[in-house]
């Protein structure tokens, strides 16, 4: 199935009425910037496209409670930015949904959350409350950013 056909699907199985339908999904494809791809088979999508189609399917119809594991993992640095802002519009967007987001990126969770709890053994709440009540209960060690100059080419030359 192409990528307007899984958002046809879910819109039906959503239950969205049908005279809604075609505005609904290109509104949906719009927003996650899917254009070029509408006519794609899913499976033949990029790893951060097919993540941005799941989230489109999850999103189709407003549902009440959205569910989002992982979203942005394994995305470069600006596909990563660019859902994370998809993710902080959605949960503004009327406040009529709330987004539930499993992560293990601390920075994704800092962008996306107002709330964050950490789970052990994938069931028991170690800790729950805001980004800095956590960092000041488990946080330790530090975060070093480093960041290189391009060495220009006859410097290159020069060094060999």
């Amino acid at each position: 199935m192409s990528v307007e056909e899984h958002l046809w699907f879910y819109a039906r199985i959503k239950g969205i009425p049908s005279e809604m339908q075609s505005e609904i999904i290109e509104t949906t494809i719009t927003e996650m910037s899917l254009t070029e791809h509408r006519t794609k088979p899913a499976g033949t999508l990029s790893g951060g496209n097919k993540r941005k189609l799941s989230v489109a399917m999850a999103i189709i119809g407003n549902p009440p409670i959205i569910l989002l594991d992982e979203p942005s993992a394994g995305m470069d640095p600006e596909a990563r930015r660019f859902m994370w802002s998809v993710v902080a519009n959605i949960s503004q967007r009327d406040k009529q949904s709330a987004v539930v987001l499993t992560t293990h990126s601390m920075e994704e969770a800092e962008a996306l959350s107002t709330k964050m709890g950490i789970m052990v053994r994938g069931g028991i709440f170690r800790c729950y409350g805001s980004s800095q009540h956590i960092k000041n209960k488990y946080g330790t060690g530090y975060e070093c950013q480093i960041k290189i100059l391009k060495p220009k080419e006859e410097d290159l030359i020069r060094l060999l």
